[in-house]
């Protein structure tokens, strides 16, 4: 049995994050094309406008409404500028089970946003929604991930071998495809307790499914 995920927004002292808007599309595109983004999770690139229009009025929704994963837009509260993404995925409901990615934009990072984001959507989730775990997998080489992982709580099950590709630079600029592990983290409920609602990040995790 599935369910539809609510449209919803979420707020905290610093951020909004609510549903992907068309006018999301140009600054939503930029930062999909940085170099980061592209070493570490499977965005084409480049990555269009375009397809950006695409994730926004096509994949999120259905995604939502499916009950298979919720996209959401990560915005600065006062200035409303769209400072990442994340999304859920991989969801299980009888097991209450979902699995959390998401980006920051490069100018961006540093400022505990991810954190802060996975913190909110991780306490709607088992306080609102019932779930009773969140996954995060990260690639053995991602510090920065991983780091944000730790901070917020997070408990680390394990590594798939070779189960992640990442990518990197050439000299002639092409990009080739590396193959590296995954760590399992997971979050449940009675992790949250005594974690910080701020806490200091860079961020972005690697994934394989988005659009």
């Amino acid at each position: 049995m599935t369910t539809p995920f609510p449209d919803i927004s979420i707020s905290t002292e610093r951020l909004m994050l609510r549903a992907l808007e068309p006018a999301d599309a140009p600054a939503l595109a930029e930062m999909m094309n940085d170099e980061q983004v592209a070493a570490w999770t499977a965005v084409p690139q480049p990555y269009t406008e375009a397809a950006a229009r695409e994730w926004i009025s096509a994949y999120a929704p259905t995604e939502r409404a499916a009950g298979r994963g919720l996209d959401l837009a990560i915005t600065e509260f006062l200035t409303q500028r769209l400072v990442g993404v994340i999304q859920l995925a991989r969801t299980d409901w009888r097991v209450r089970s979902t699995e959390v990615s998401y980006i920051v934009a490069p100018w961006a990072r540093g400022e505990g946003y991810a954190s802060e984001a996975t913190l909110a959507t991780a306490h709607w989730l088992f306080r609102d929604q019932g779930f009773e775990r969140l996954e995060l997998r990260t690639a053995a080489d991602n510090t920065a991930s991983q780091q944000v992982a730790q901070r917020i709580g997070c408990i680390s099950e394990g590594v798939l071998r070779g189960a992640c590709i990442a990518r990197s630079r050439t000299d002639d600029g092409t990009w080739v495809d590396l193959r590296t592990d995954f760590i399992i983290w997971s979050l449940l409920p009675e992790d949250l307790e005594g974690v910080a609602d701020q806490v200091s990040d860079t961020g972005y995790s690697a994934f394989a499914d988005w659009s």
